[in-house]
């Protein structure tokens, strides 16, 4: 049974003891901020457009899937709730973001968002979303001894803000090494780096966000991944809202294969 719809989120409850977390997929905005984003930012460029579709397989395979509903810019989900930077000293987005990745303003004159605001966000949005994620990964953990949190992201290729040129295809982040145990690791990545027609690199750019980093607990049983998934791999970056089932199936081969390794990894 999912989630009800006034939920920030979509619940499939897992099977197995694997979690697949979509924090950035969501468009949704509620009604209050209805008029507040700039006509740019109302087409929600930096979605991560399309990737609770892709990972749509896992539920056959007994994969739970927990997935936003509201846009990245009510709040960020994968950034610490006190606002602390993940890179330090590199250019680091906010819990609510004020700009877009182009640099662009995000919302309109009267509605910047000020720190009662920001606060606001998180308790309504922020707090329910991280309260279900860590309820349903202690459940999991309690029936199966241990759990796996891949947390599945996208970004598009060139995002001169935040990187020089162009990102390699699959970015497999494990916060250099301490949120999984290495055998984990070893078996995601060695299906990351060896697949066909994509590039791949591990703990690049991207080392996993604060989801990754905070649940990322493998002492205690809770083993977290981060994979950042160049856009440009599976659909038209101009286009993004539009799903391409052609383009995307080579990816989504890949994406089974990691499935498959993860439930099939013991401690």
């Amino acid at each position: 049974m999912s989630e009800p719809d006034r939920a920030p989120y979509r619940l499939e409850p897992a099977r197995i003891p694997l979690l697949i977390d979509v924090p950035h997929a969501g468009t949704g905005l509620p009604a209050e901020l209805a008029q507040a984003l700039t006509p740019e930012a109302a087409r929600f460029p930096d979605t991560d457009w399309h990737v609770d579709r892709l990972y749509e397989f896992a539920s056959a395979a007994g994969a739970g899937r927990m997935t936003a509903r509201l846009s990245r810019y009510v709040v960020d989900l994968n950034r610490h709730p006190q606002g602390i930077a993940l890179y330090p000293g590199a250019d680091n987005t906010e819990l609510v973001p004020l700009k877009r990745f182009d640099g662009g303003p995000i919302w309109q004159t009267g509605f910047f968002p000020d720190a009662a605001e920001v606060a606001r966000r998180r308790a309504a949005y922020w707090q329910p979303y991280h309260e279900r994620l860590e309820a349903e990964i202690q459940a999991l953990k309690a029936r199966f001894g241990y759990v796996i949190l891949l947390d599945a992201h996208s970004i598009p290729a060139q995002v001169p803000r935040f990187f020089q040129g162009r990102l390699p295809d699959l970015n497999l982040g494990t916060a250099d090494g301490q949120s999984a145990q290495p055998s984990l690791i070893d078996a995601a990545w060695k299906v990351v780096e060896s697949a066909p027609g994509f590039s791949a690199i591990r703990d690049g750019r991207f080392k996993g966000g604060y989801i990754t980093r905070h649940y990322g607990r493998p002492a205690e049983g809770v083993h977290a991944l981060q994979l950042e998934i160049v856009q440009a791999s599976y659909m038209d970056e101009a286009d993004p809202t539009i799903f391409d089932v052609r383009r995307a199936n080579p990816l989504i081969g890949v994406l089974e294969r990691l499935v498959d390794a993860l439930s099939s990894w013991r401690p």
